[in-house]
């Protein structure tokens, strides 16, 4: 029996690099009539950059501004990533729009929200960096992602210059 794709997760770094891999979900998603999620992950600071933030930024309610403007700030560049590419699709390919059915920005750490979200999608889809003049690379959250999830990924490459 062949598998059902229903849900797919793009998981999105919202890098330049993003956009193929966003056309490959789009494409699935024509293709298979799947549900696509979308999800950024705005990676947790580390201790040492919390502890400089509270060393600068001494006022406790500032502080947390700062933080939630870090999604906040995401959460608007993903929108505006989101309809830069959609209002490129024409004719039918326009109605793609309508099988996103979530998007999500959130502050944890990269690869467990990612294998967490994806407990619930049939596929993962991640794209690739680029390292250097030539040769993409797989990045270390798409890595992980790849050997640690019990569900399907797809790690698109950037296509040829």
């Amino acid at each position: 029996m062949l598998p059902d794709l229903r849900n797919i997760l793009y998981a999105t770094d919202m890098s330049d690099n993003a956009a193929p891999a966003f056309q490959y979900v789009m494409l699935l998603a024509k293709k298979i009539g799947a549900d696509v999620h979308i999800l950024h992950v705005v990676e947790r600071l580390s201790n040492d950059a919390r502890i400089t933030l509270e060393s600068y930024v001494l006022d406790e309610d500032q502080r947390k501004r700062v933080l939630n403007e870090r999604v906040s700030n995401a959460k608007k560049l993903l929108n505006q990533c989101l309809e830069d590419v959609t209002s490129r699709l024409e004719g039918e390919d326009r109605k793609l729009r309508e099988r996103i059915v979530s998007i999500e920005v959130c502050e944890s750490y990269p690869v467990e929200e990612i294998l967490k979200r994806g407990q619930a999608c049939d596929l993962i889809v991640m794209g690739t960096h680029e390292k250097g003049f030539m040769s993409p690379f797989i990045g270390s959250v798409a890595k992980s992602v790849l050997h640690s999830s019990s569900v399907p990924v797809l790690v698109v490459p950037l296509p040829p210059r």
